[in-house]
């Protein structure tokens, strides 16, 4: 019986790729590129972390309810272990493991592989890989609009524009105003959280659903409706305006307060990046957790912090749809053709000198007739062939004007450059 991957999981292939069922190795290098030339742009740094982290770092973080939503299993050592399904609590135990030996704020990113053990539907898998940028030790709104100004442009990267895409901006605070003027009937300690989850699946879920949750939290469903539709900008949310509408980044930004994020560790601004047409799911996604580093170092270290994630799954399938993938086309810049099997050995110095000169150079490993060479370089797309004459000359034929020149071996690699 063929083995296969598991469900949940993919296979990257080189371009072209065989079918539909398996993805594009040329495509996730082209996202990974355009991520990491943005971010090194606003002065971002990358690092990295293990795949395989202690279970209680996750836990620490989100409760032991997400256990079930995990890869864990105890290591050879004894040790409760995970594979990561998120970065974040990573971030918070580098940093607080070695925050002396930088300077503030922090400014880092990184392309992390997660995993989650979760049902598959669209836009979402067992494995991804996320773009990560946070900014750690920054207090003033200055940094939640630097961080939102990457994610914009980084979507304009792709050749994304605002038809496209837009940034649901909204605040913890303002909802925790909100929830504290409320005549609240329930006082436990979870009640806070509850009402964030409710609001945060505002969206997805039923009315009537939501009113019955929220009555039985001190408010209605009306309350909160008239909330969200003021949008009145709390003055944190209107300095971040201001600052993005000074970089002309104004109209990629809506305030909406039904975006709230789910996840209990989020303190402050967060926003969400969905596609213009809703089509698909969150983009990206961040905001403050100005609590994290603290939690997850014991409370030895106290450093705010706030970052985004953006995954490759949810953004290939946009930049499909809306065209913006290039062609992924295999091409080589010089073929050596070897015509004459005593000139071989040669022929290997003029390969090995041209790669090191920084050009794709492909050949017929073994003897081949001259014509299926000749093929092969067509088939490459290879914008030169060389071929030596003698240990002295090569001719070298540029392949779309058909043209030919003999250069001097110690000339060739000059020629082709």
């Amino acid at each position: 019986m063929a083995l296969e991957r598991l469900p949940g999981f993919r296979d990257f292939y080189p371009e072209p790729t065989p079918h539909t069922d398996v993805w594009s190795a040329d495509a996730r290098q082209f996202i990974f590129a355009q991520w990491r030339t943005v971010a090194r742009r606003y002065g971002f740094r990358e690092y990295d972390g293990p795949p395989l982290e202690p279970l209680e770092l996750f836990t620490t973080k989100s409760g032991d309810e997400i256990v079930g939503q995990l890869y864990n299993f105890t290591d050879k050592g004894d040790r409760q272990v995970a594979l990561r399904p998120e970065m974040t609590p990573t971030l918070a135990r580098m940093v607080a493991a070695h925050e002396r030996a930088y300077k503030k704020p922090v400014k880092w990113f990184a392309i992390p592989q997660l995993f989650r053990y979760e049902r598959q539907q669209k836009g979402r898998l067992r494995e991804h890989f996320q773009f990560n940028a946070d900014i750690i030790g920054e207090t003033d709104p200055a940094a939640d609009a630097e961080l939102i100004a990457l994610l914009i442009d980084t979507l304009r990267s792709f050749g994304l524009t605002e038809q496209d895409f837009v940034i649901r901006l909204s605040s913890r605070n303002a909802w925790q105003d909100f929830y504290k003027s409320g005549s609240r009937k329930v006082e436990s300690g979870n009640a806070e959280y509850e009402f964030f989850q409710v609001i945060d699946k505002l969206e997805r879920a039923a009315p009537e659903e939501s009113e019955k949750k929220l009555s039985a939290l001190g408010f209605s469903l009306k309350q909160v409706n008239e909330f969200i539709e003021a949008g009145k900008p709390t003055a944190e949310l209107e300095s971040i305006l201001q600052n993005l509408g000074a970089r002309g980044l104004r109209s990629f930004i809506k305030l909406d307060y039904k975006v709230i994020r789910g996840l209990a560790y989020y303190t402050g601004v967060v926003f969400e990046a969905f596609d213009a047409k809703g089509e698909f799911r969150a983009i990206a996604g961040g905001g403050r957790y100005d609590n994290l580093v603290k939690l997850i170092s014991g409370g030895k270290v106290n450093l705010p912090a706030l970052g985004f994630g953006m995954g490759d799954v949810v953004l290939l399938e946009l930049l499909k749809a809306r065209g913006l993938l290039p062609r992924f086309d295999i091409h080589a810049d010089v073929f050596v053709l070897i015509e004459d099997e005593n000139l071989r050995a040669a022929s290997l110095k003029l390969v090995q000198d041209l790669r090191m000169a920084g050009l794709t150079v492909e050949y017929s490993m073994t003897a081949t007739k001259s014509d299926k060479q000749f093929k092969r370089a067509q088939e490459l797309k290879a914008a030169f062939t060389a071929r030596l004459e003698s240990d002295a000359y090569v001719r070298i034929r540029n392949m779309t004007t058909r043209t030919e020149v003999v250069a001097g071996f110690g000339d060739a690699v000059n020629h082709l450059k």
